[in-house]
């Protein structure tokens, strides 16, 4: 099992960097799966928009509930997440590796994208997640202590994603 997440304390990199380096490698001729939370600089962030990229083509789909702002909670729709992981789990037979764009509260509790981490992992296929600081220990336990972290660098991000690939092909 080759697993490894990237962690960043600074808002936004961790989408930024996955979303780049997901691009790239793409570019390159690695055939991915997965998802990324793209970072458009024209569009404003809010907390109340959760748009997904799922690779390898960037389909986006949104998978927020439409709240007034003043509406305290999450905004995730958990029908909508699941129905993105599908699509992510149905790509996975063609990838060479998977992307998870975010180990958050879903996963956590064993839902969201966990069942493609570990059907990948049962295939041999590389995995990147994206971890926020506050799931860091909840991920480390899902993963058994068995991941390693990549520095938030698209270009480190790549070379393992290049290397990986081409030993699971040896």
């Amino acid at each position: 099992m080759d697993i490894r997440y990237v962690c960043s304390e600074e808002e936004f990199r961790t989408d930024s960097v996955l979303s780049t380096a997901a691009e790239r490698a793409t570019a390159l001729g690695i055939a991915l799966a997965g998802t990324v939370q793209p970072v458009d600089p024209e569009v404003p962030r809010g907390h109340c928009d959760i748009v997904l990229a799922l690779l390898p083509d960037g389909e986006r789909r949104g998978i927020s509930i439409d709240l007034p702002p003043e509406v305290p909670g999450c905004r995730l729709d958990p029908e909508a997440l699941e129905a993105a992981v599908a699509v992510v789990e149905s790509r996975l037979p063609g990838a060479q590796a998977l992307v998870v764009n975010k180990f958050g509260k879903q996963e956590a509790a064993g839902r969201g994208l966990v069942g493609a981490i570990g059907e990948a992992c049962a295939k041999g296929l590389p995995v990147l997640v994206g971890v926020a600081p506050q799931w860091r220990e909840a991920f480390l336990a899902f993963a058994e202590d068995r991941a390693q972290p990549l520095p938030a660098e698209a270009e480190a991000i790549v070379t393992w994603l290049q290397q990986a690939c081409a030993a699971r092909a040896d």
